[in-house]
């Protein structure tokens, strides 16, 4: 149960970066609002994922869930640069998160 805490932490990094490039240097409040939203979420699932996942590990993972999603985010929605070295570094960065998993005794 704490990997799905964790991945849903992950998620809401996702949402609260995305929300603040949306919020236009946070003058949309909408978005600015989402931001703060999302962080706070974010920041408790990692906390009660680290109370039985090891904090190195729930914190390297949680980064990793975060930064893949946004990069996907910014190649989908924002129309960043997705050349073959961006996405042969975002599949080394899941096979270390992955690898994390594997190797965690929780």
């Amino acid at each position: 149960m704490s990997w799905l805490i964790l991945i849903l932490a992950g998620l809401f990094e996702v949402g609260f970066t995305t929300c603040l490039k949306l919020s236009d240097n946070f003058r949309n409040l909408s978005w600015a609002a989402g931001f703060l939203f999302c962080a706070v979420l974010s920041f408790f699932f990692l906390n009660k994922a680290a109370q039985v996942i090891p904090l190195g590990t729930a914190y390297a993972v949680w980064t990793g869930i975060g930064a893949v999603g946004t990069v996907v985010v910014g190649m989908v929605f924002f129309r960043e640069p997705s050349d073959f070295w961006r996405l042969f570094f975002i599949v080394l960065l899941v096979g270390s998160v992955i690898g994390l998993k594997a190797v965690s005794a929780h």
